[in-house]
């Protein structure tokens, strides 16, 4: 059996811990500016320890987690959601914001079908006023 890591590439922590579907689209994230790690914003080659909080935005939803574990593979749900606290504050306003989408969802007029080219000029045109 191999040794338990004290530390882990930020790319990797995301991605063992399931917050991207590819190590790639992690490093894109890091790379891009979108995780912070300690309050700095992160190299994909940054190192994650115990202790060490991480701010992300994914889909322009932020997270706030505080690293609970260092995962040894990417595994099961249940053990990635072990790796890592949720602060509750980012959990409400996740929340409100998914809900504010889905509010302006219902708002948006209907269509039957795809709509052609004279529907949509009919629906950027009610939207302006």
């Amino acid at each position: 059996m191999s040794e338990p890591v004290d530390s882990l590439r930020i790319d990797r922590w995301l991605f063992y811990s399931r917050f991207f579907k590819t190590r790639s689209r992690a490093t894109a994230a890091v790379s891009g500016g979108h995780v912070k790690l300690n309050g700095e914003r992160a190299n994909p080659g940054s190192r994650v320890k115990c202790g060490d909080r991480i701010d992300l935005v994914r889909e322009r939803l932020p997270y706030s987690l505080t690293v609970a574990a260092i995962p040894g593979r990417r595994g099961p749900a249940s053990e990635a959601e072990a790796c890592f606290v949720e602060d509750e504050a980012t959990v409400l306003e996740r929340s409100q914001r998914t809900a504010a989408l889905r509010q302006d969802r219902l708002l948006m007029p209907k269509t039957q079908g795809r709509p052609d080219k004279h529907t949509r000029r009919m629906l950027r045109d009610r939207n302006r006023r």
